[in-house]
């Protein structure tokens, strides 16, 4: 049983699983196909050898691009929602790489994975949505090897420069309305409120040192659209 309409736009597994069907359509067009670059350079972050975890892995595009650079490798991606996974696996299954990726359903708050598991850990889009952002840095901490990255690829609003106004428009407006006309209007204004609360760059570098990353690093793309984080488990 559904709990209430407010648990499907709060960027829940049940939100999530709403707008499973049209989310890669839905990346593409809302971000003019930018999002495959800024991904790449997320993988570009990540070991190319041994086992590497995707968090909020969604429909599996990174954890099957990771899959992709290098056959050393093998992913594990982890998501609250069923139905987003469920596109992911048939994905997964479409590129031939069931044999290298495992979608687990699951909390980043809580993973089911035990201490330095992974060479390295991602989260793309994700960590917006983590109720708790600093437990789930944690438990990416957690689950990384001594060294190994954990890379953050996170939207954001720009707050000057040029390109600030006409970014903002894009978010505010653009954002919601195609959103709704191709799935569920709430869930896009969800979007566009999480996109505007989410802190600014160097408060998230801070909050990544409090997980206990060092090396933290933050990259801006885009005319500040987005930000690259990357850190290293101690």
């Amino acid at each position: 049983m559904q709990k209430s309409s407010e648990a499907k736009v709060d960027g829940s597994g049940l939100m999530f699983d709403r707008i499973a069907p049209r989310y890669d359509l839905l990346n593409r067009l809302m971000s003019f196909g930018i999002d495959r670059s800024w991904r790449r350079l997320l993988m570009r972050s990540m070991p190319l050898e041994g086992a590497l975890l995707d968090v909020a892995t969604g429909t599996a595009d990174v954890a099957i691009a990771l899959a992709r650079l290098s056959n050393s490798t093998t992913l594990v991606g982890l998501d609250p929602s069923a139905g987003m996974l469920e596109v992911g696996r048939a994905k997964v299954q479409a590129a031939g790489l069931g044999s290298r990726i495992d979608l687990v359903e699951g909390d980043a708050q809580a993973m089911p994975f035990a201490d330095n598991a992974f060479a390295g850990s991602s989260i793309a889009f994700g960590i917006r949505n983590v109720p708790d952002r600093l437990l789930g840095l944690r438990e990416m901490a957690r689950v990384t090897a001594p060294g190994g990255p954990v890379a953050v690829l996170e939207l954001s609003e720009p707050r000057g420069g040029p390109m600030a106004a006409l970014s903002r428009l894009h978010v505010h407006h653009v954002v919601p309305f195609m959103g709704s006309l191709l799935s569920g209007h709430d869930e896009y204004r969800y979007l566009q409120a999480s996109i505007q609360a989410f802190p600014p760059p160097d408060a998230f570098c801070e909050l990544m040192r409090d997980a206990g990353l060092t090396q933290v690093k933050a990259t801006r793309l885009t005319f500040g659209t987005a930000h690259l984080y990357v850190g290293y488990a101690a």
